[in-house]
C-alpha cells in the first residue's frame, strides 16, 4: 500500500491537540494542497478563512454547539463558497451577470469541501490531525455578522487542526459501512429495511439495532441543533432563491 493510500485509510478526526505548534511552512503547505485541489472551471469558487484572532476562535468555539477544543486548535480554517468574488468581477469589466443562483451555490459548496478535503489530507501526511465542524453551518446569521460574510458568501465548513495526543492516535477509528452498502452499480437501489440492518448494525453495539438507531436519530436528526442548521441555512439560501434573473 502506498503511502497517500494509507493516509487516507488511517486518518481520524481529532478532538484534542498536544501544546505543539504549526509552522509557517507547514501551514503554508497545507493551504496550497486547498488550493491545488479540483475546482470546477479553474474558478476556485472558495475563500478561506484564516482565523488567527485568539478571541475568534474561543467565540466560534461557542457558536459551534460549545466545543472548547476549537479554540485549542493550533490552525483554524474556515473554507467559504464564494459566488461573490467572480460575479463581481463580471459587473466590473462591464457584463451583465444574472444573479447567483443555488445551482451556483452547490457549485461553490462542492469546490469549498474538495479544497478542504485536500488540506486535511495534506495536514495528516504531516503528523498534523484535524476535525470537520459543520456547525459552522448553524448560527448562520451570527456568524455572517461577525465574519463578515457579504450576500453570495456562504461558510461550507470549518476544519480545526493541530498535532494529536498519543491518546487520540490510539483511538480506534471508527468503521465504515461496507463496499457493498455504499457503491451501488450503474443506478441507484433503494436499500430495504433488512440491508439497511446490515449497513448499520455493527454500530450498535450492545445497545441493540433498534434502541441504538432510535437513539442515533433523536440525538442527530432529530435534534434541536440539527432544526435550527436547517432553518438558518434555509433563510441564508433565500438570496439565492432569483437565479437567473
Amino acid at each position: 500500500m502506498n503511502e497517500t493510500l494509507r493516509g487516507l485509510y488511517t486518518r481520524k478526526s481529532v478532538r484534542v491537540f498536544t501544546e505543539r505548534e504549526i509552522t509557517k511552512d507547514e501551514k503554508a503547505a497545507i493551504l496550497r494542497a486547498a488550493a491545488e485541489a479540483p475546482t470546477a472551471g479553474n474558478q476556485q469558487l472558495y475563500t478561506v478563512l484564516d482565523i488567527t484572532d485568539p478571541a475568534l476562535k474561543t467565540r466560534l468555539a461557542e457558536t459551534c454547539d460549545h466545543q472548547p477544543f476549537i479554540a485549542d486548535a493550533k490552525l483554524v480554517l474556515i473554507f467559504l463558497a464564494d459566488c461573490k468574488k467572480w460575479y463581481d468581477a463580471y459587473v466590473s469589466v462591464g457584463c451583465a451577470p444574472r444573479a447567483p443562483g443555488v445551482g451556483d451555490l452547490l457549485l461553490a459548496v462542492s469546490d469549498a469541501n474538495i479544497a478542504a478535503e485536500n488540506a486535511v489530507t495534506a495536514a495528516w501526511s504531516l503528523g498534523i490531525g484535524s476535525c470537520y465542524i459543520g456547525d459552522v453551518m448553524e448560527n448562520c446569521e451570527i456568524h455572517r455578522e461577525f465574519l463578515g460574510l457579504p450576500d453570495y458568501v456562504f461558510p461550507a465548513a470549518m476544519v480545526v487542526f493541530g498535532y494529536p495526543t498519543d491518546g487520540q492516535l490510539a483511538r480506534e477509528k471508527p468503521a465504515r459501512a461496507a463496499m457493498e452498502h455504499i457503491v451501488h452499480e450503474n443506478r441507484y437501489r433503494t436499500m430495504e429495511a433488512g440491508e439497511l440492518r446490515r449497513m448499520l448494525e455493527p454500530r450498535a453495539g450492545i445497545k441493540g439495532y433498534e434502541a441504538w438507531l432510535t437513539a442515533f436519530c433523536e440525538r442527530k436528526y432529530n435534534s434541536d441543533f440539527s432544526r435550527e442548521m436547517t432553518r438558518s441555512v434555509s433563510e441564508y439560501m433565500k438570496q439565492f432563491s432569483e437565479e437567473g434573473k
